[in-house]
C-alpha cells in the first residue's frame, strides 16, 4: 500500500503455533497515515472481541476528525474512547468479563509520527541500519528492569515477563504513554506484538528488516515465519511502515503555501503591469 510515494505500508497477523484462535487485531489506513495493532487477552474468545473493539474504535474516531485535529490530543481520546468501549461491551457478558488489550498506534503527519501505546506491544525504528525501540512496555518485567533487578536477559528469560501493568478494559481511566519522534527519509517504522518479541530479540529483528530493497509485504511476512519456526508460542502481528522522498514535507501545508505564491505573483503583476 502506498500513498503518493510518500508512505508505504504492509501489516501481518497470524495465530502462531500453540494457541487455538487468534486474538490480535491490526488495521492500516494509508490515506491518513494510521496504523493500529492490539493483542487481546481474555477467555472465551474475549481477547479477539477486545482488541477488535479497540482497533475499530481508534480507527473510525482518528478518521472522523479534522486534519488539524491529528496529535497526541487525538489519539489519548481515541484510545480513552476505546477502553470505555470494551467495558461496555464487557458487561454485556458476564464471561467476558476482564477482556482487554494492549494498543499501539502510530499517526504519520507533517514529517512527524505520533506514537500512543498501552501495554506491551511496541514501535521500533530502523535508521541507517540501527534499530532503536520508541516505547517502553508497560510490564512488570520492565519495572524490575529499571529499577535494577534484572539484566536484560533475565528479563527476556523471567517467568514474569507476560504480567503488565496496563491495557485497555480493566479500569474506566487508561493512561496511554504518547511521544512524538520525526521521520527522515528511509525510516523503517514496526509495530509488533509481544508473539513477534519473545521469538526474536532485537539483534535479530534489526538484522531481519535492514533489507532496503526487499518489499514490505515480503518483510513482514518473513518476519511472522521467523517467530513461527522459533516456536510461535503466541500470536503473532506486526505493521511495517516506511518513509519515502518526501515524507518530512507538511503536505497540509504545502497547498497554502502553493496559493499564497500564487496570490504573490498575481498582486506583483497588478503592481507592475507589462510595459511599464
Amino acid at each position: 500500500m502506498a500513498a503518493e510515494g510518500k508512505l508505504t505500508a504492509a501489516g501481518r497477523t497470524d495465530t502462531g503455533r500453540k494457541r487455538p484462535h487468534n486474538e490480535d487485531a491490526i488495521e492500516v489506513v494509508i490515506k491518513d497515515g494510521l496504523m493500529v495493532l492490539a493483542d487481546g487477552m481474555g477467555g472465551y474468545s474475549a481477547g479477539e472481541i477486545a482488541s477488535q473493539i479497540a482497533v475499530d474504535t481508534i480507527v473510525h474516531t482518528v478518521q472522523n476528525a479534522s486534519p488539524m485535529e491529528r496529535g497526541d490530543r487525538l489519539l489519548q481520546e481515541a484510545i480513552a474512547k476505546a477502553n470505555r468501549a470494551i467495558l461496555d461491551k464487557a458487561k454485556e457478558n458476564p464471561e467476558r468479563e476482564g477482556m482487554g488489550t494492549t494498543i499501539v498506534v502510530c499517526l504519520f503527519r507533517r514529517g512527524r509520527v505520533t506514537i500512543a501505546h498501552v501495554g506491551d506491544s511496541r514501535v521500533y525504528r530502523l535508521r541507517r541500519s540501527r534499530l532503536e525501540r520508541l516505547t517502553t512496555d508497560h510490564s512488570l518485567t520492565q519495572e524490575l528492569l529499571e529499577r535494577g533487578y534484572y539484566t536484560r536477559m533475565e528479563a527476556r528469560q523471567a517467568s514474569n515477563r507476560h504480567v503488565i501493568t496496563r491495557a485497555l478494559g480493566i479500569n474506566r481511566q487508561v493512561d496511554a504513554t504518547i511521544n512524538e519522534e520525526p521521520v527522515a527519509e528511509g525510516d523503517l517504522f514496526l509495530l509488533c506484538s509481544d508473539g513477534l518479541t519473545d521469538m526474536m530479540d532485537d539483534h535479530s529483528i534489526r538484522y531481519a528488516l535492514d533489507k532496503k530493497d526487499q518489499p514490505l509485504e515480503e518483510m513482514a511476512t518473513g518476519l511472522v515465519r521467523r517467530a513461527n519456526d522459533l516456536g510461535g508460542r503466541d500470536n503473532i502481528s506486526v505493521i511495517l511502515a516506511r518513509a519515502g522522498r518526501g515524507s518530512d514535507r507538511d503536505e497540509t501545508a504545502s497547498p497554502l503555501a502553493t496559493l499564497r505564491e500564487g496570490l504573490k505573483r498575481l498582486l506583483g503583476r497588478e503592481k507592475h503591469p507589462s510595459g511599464s
